[in-house]
């Protein structure tokens, strides 16, 4: 069973977290069944960029994004190589060390 370590966060997780989670699960869906409240304005459909994180380890496990996703990224804020669309990065056999942005382009959190 891997394991998702996210890294503290100012406001969404400032100790950091670490817990199992099943393969096939999205890290978006790992992270608020964990307490974890990252933002998804799009209840995750993959039509906006809130639920973006950074992959640090274990990207290579996650399978490539798709044209769709790569559109959205590009509008990320702190856009970088290991950016992912959390709702849209399935969770394979390898352990992920996890950054959340401090920031999103919401200008006002949706508090889901």
């Amino acid at each position: 069973m891997p394991t998702i370590k996210v890294m503290p966060h100012p406001e969404i997780c400032p100790d950091g977290v670490q817990f199992d989670v099943d393969a096939g699960v999205s890290v978006c869906d790992a992270l608020l069944r964990n307490h974890v409240h990252i933002e998804h304005a799009c209840e995750k459909s993959c039509a906006c960029t809130t639920c973006h994180v950074h992959v640090r380890e274990g990207l290579n496990s996650l399978e490539e994004a798709d044209e769709i996703e790569e559109d959205y990224l590009d509008q990320a804020w702190g856009l970088d190589p290991d950016s992912r669309l959390s709702c849209q990065a399935i969770v394979a056999s390898e352990d992920l060390l996890i950054e959340i942005p401090k920031y999103t382009i919401n200008m006002v959190s949706e508090n889901h």
